[in-house]
């Protein structure tokens, strides 16, 4: 794309830290979506209660030569945005289609699967440490009724969804089962390619959505204090942490990494 006509991007993380990883695994797949593709874009905090949907990430898209700026939230949304107006590259259009199965299959896994598990673990059993970290700019009075506040709709929300019908150890054999699948595939790929790079979850040369999804989570996990079964079920698979530290040090290298 002829740099003149180059939309600015500024993507709202919700968090006010830039050079480092937020926890919403959704922000960091959208920030991989844009450095997959080398697309620059600045970090702003923003808020849910400016973004359309009430959701973080959201992103403000400013086309130079009419100056219109357009504003978009869900980081699927965005990336489908982004393709159709020629921003980023469609890494998923000259896939096979049971490629494009298993593509689907893995973001559906956990995005519409583990994201509720630990959903549950950070705003269930992890509320006191969740809440510090997400309501941290607010005084403290504020985070106790605001908290309160988002604990009721977050449990409202799983038990309709069903995942407050389960026990914790239900929970937490089904993140284990998600896990060990996806270390199986990594595993499977890896041995395939020798390279001191990245690999990639479909075993191709370059990445796709369930790249940037998959990333996202793994470091959504890694670095948050108020998941520790996730984090500590994570660690125990080096293929899935060797997967994401690859893409870390090729596309975040200015990035804090996780210990």
């Amino acid at each position: 794309m002829d740099v003149s006509t180059t939309p600015e991007i500024t993507l709202y993380r919700g968090f006010p830290y830039p050079g480092q990883y937020t926890w919403s695994p959704f922000v960091t797949k959208l920030e991989a979506r844009l450095r997959f593709a080398r697309v620059s874009y600045r970090t702003a905090t923003g808020s849910p209660l400016r973004s359309p949907r009430g959701k973080i990430p959201y992103v403000d898209i400013t086309h130079p030569k009419t100056g219109t700026k357009t504003t978009i939230s869900d980081s699927a949304l965005i990336a489908r945005g982004l393709v159709e107006d020629g921003v980023l590259p469609d890494i998923n259009g000259d896939l096979e289609p049971q490629e494009k199965v298993l593509d689907a299959g893995v973001r559906a896994m956990l995005e519409d699967r583990l994201y509720f598990f630990q959903s549950h673990e950070k705003w269930v059993e992890n509320y006191y440490e969740m809440r510090r970290h997400v309501l941290q700019a607010l005084p403290y009075p504020a985070q106790i009724a605001v908290g309160y506040f988002i604990y009721r709709k977050q449990t409202q929300m799983l038990y309709d969804q069903g995942t407050m019908r389960f026990t914790s150890e239900e929970l937490k054999g089904f993140k284990e089962e998600i896990w060990a699948t996806l270390n199986e595939l990594l595993v499977w790929e890896r041995a395939k390619k020798e390279t001191d790079g990245p690999f990639w979850v479909l075993g191709g040369e370059e990445p796709t959505e369930a790249d940037a999804a998959l990333f996202g989570f793994i470091v959504g996990v890694l670095i948050c204090s108020a998941c520790p079964e996730s984090q500590a079920i994570v660690r125990s698979f080096p293929a899935v942490v060797n997967y994401a530290r690859r893409i870390h040090e090729r596309y975040f290298p200015e990035y804090t990494y996780w210990e």
